[in-house]
């Protein structure tokens, strides 16, 4: 099933690409590379949810910091369908590199992130399983709890 069709069947509609917020391009191509910049968890509103900042072990909950993570996924499929002109333009997800704003002690980073590398095996199926760096940090842009980047290769 094609990617865009699977869109449709989980019934995900992917909001306008965010605009980049300072001196950096929202994407880049190299050969048969799309880079994507790291997304933050904007909903379909464009906004940051109160839930999505903060820190996880903090204020922000294990399930909340997932969805963040969903968002962010959200966000890079609707940088790579802007990139690619369709999500079946991809041949395969290779890399999402995340990071998690966390509270001292907070080591379930992992979880966390499984929110957006589930999501792209969902729309992708097999070609969806990607290599992944997830790090927790202490401050993200906008006080945004989850900030995720991805390299996906181009059919």
């Amino acid at each position: 099933m094609s990617a865009e069709m699977r869109l449709q069947e989980l019934g995900l509609i992917l909001p306008a690409p965010a605009a980049a917020v300072a001196n950096y391009v929202p994407f880049t191509i190299s050969g048969q590379l799309l880079i994507v910049s790291g997304q933050l968890a904007f909903g379909p509103d464009g906004t940051l949810s109160p839930d999505h900042r903060g820190k996880l072990g903090g204020d922000v909950s294990a399930d909340a910091g997932r969805a963040a993570a969903r968002a962010c996924a959200i966000n890079l499929l609707a940088q790579a369908r802007a990139a690619a002109g369709s999500l079946d333009a991809i041949a395969r997800v290779l890399r999402l590199g995340a990071f998690v704003t966390v509270a001292p002690g907070f080591t379930a980073i992992a979880p966390v992130v499984n929110g957006a590398s589930d999501l792209m095996v969902d729309v992708f199926g097999e070609k969806g399983r990607h290599a992944r760096a997830a790090v927790g940090v202490a401050e993200l842009p906008l006080g945004s709890a989850v900030e995720i980047d991805a390299m996906f290769e181009l059919a």
